[in-house]
């Protein structure tokens, strides 16, 4: 599959500086994108990694943003706000673009719920066309369950030929799910699609081929998914779970 030729987002070009005094100047990724000028994406799936705070959802929210999305979720024709929280870093990067894809979501656990209302107000409203619900798979993603509703937009709303941005996926899958998005996500690449998803998944970042780039205080850097701290960490307390238990929660 010749997918490098069909990417839609091929670098991450930090064009510009968050203002003096901005609390992003003091998150590492921000810090390490300013000295790197441009992060290459150039994989059909790209997982950011990290531990909590070096600021991968934020770099995930400004990449959706510059790219068009709602900051909030959904396709770029989603245009609702809650709460404008996102950060001003997307004023600051560009991308290199290679192609624009025919479909696109931004799927965020975050704020799915304000999404999920969202649809259901616009099919209140009556409006002209089909309810937006169908193509979500025709159940109100409120009336199922939150993992139910989470994969069911990327069952039923995902088409191929797409962009697809998610912020931390697992926080609403369980295993099993999580290996039925992964099945899912497969046809999609095969499909000239492109992910960019930031997880703390072992089992998501286990896609073949994928790139994994990981977001610390060091700095930002490629690598092997056995190379993981994810990775290494579930499966030390998975084959000796006792002994691990035994360090953590002795007095």
């Amino acid at each position: 599959m010749e997918f490098a030729k069909k990417r839609y987002i091929g670098d991450v070009i930090m064009a510009g500086e968050p203002e003096k005094g901005s609390y992003l100047n003091n998150i590492p990724t921000v810090k390490h994108l300013k000295k790197m000028k441009h992060l290459p994406l150039h994989a059909p799936v790209t997982f950011l990694v990290g531990e909590n705070g070096t600021g991968k959802s934020t770099l995930l929210e400004a990449i959706a943003v510059a790219a068009g999305f709602n900051p909030e979720g959904g396709t770029k024709n989603f245009s609702f706000t809650t709460r404008a929280t996102h950060s001003s870093l997307h004023e600051c990067i560009r991308l290199a673009r290679y192609g624009f894809p025919r479909d696109g979501f931004f799927l965020r656990a975050e704020s799915f719920y304000n999404m999920a209302t969202n649809i259901d107000e616009m099919d209140e409203g009556g409006g002209l066309g089909a309810p937006v619900i169908e193509s979500f798979g025709g159940v109100s993603l409120h009336e199922q369950s939150h993992g139910e509703s989470f994969l069911s937009v990327v069952l039923h709303r995902f088409g191929g030929n797409g962009l697809y941005i998610l912020d931390e996926p697992e926080a609403a899958l369980s295993p099993m799910r999580l290996m039925t998005l992964l099945s899912a996500m497969d046809k999609l690449v095969k499909n000239n699609s492109q992910f960019i998803i930031s997880t703390h998944s072992p089992i998501l970042m286990a896609y073949p081929g994928a790139e994994i780039l990981e977001l610390s205080e060091a700095g930002i850097r490629s690598v092997d998914y056995r190379e993981t701290e994810h990775y290494q960490v579930t499966r030390r307390f998975l084959e000796n779970p006792e002994k691990m238990l035994h360090y953590l929660l002795e007095e």
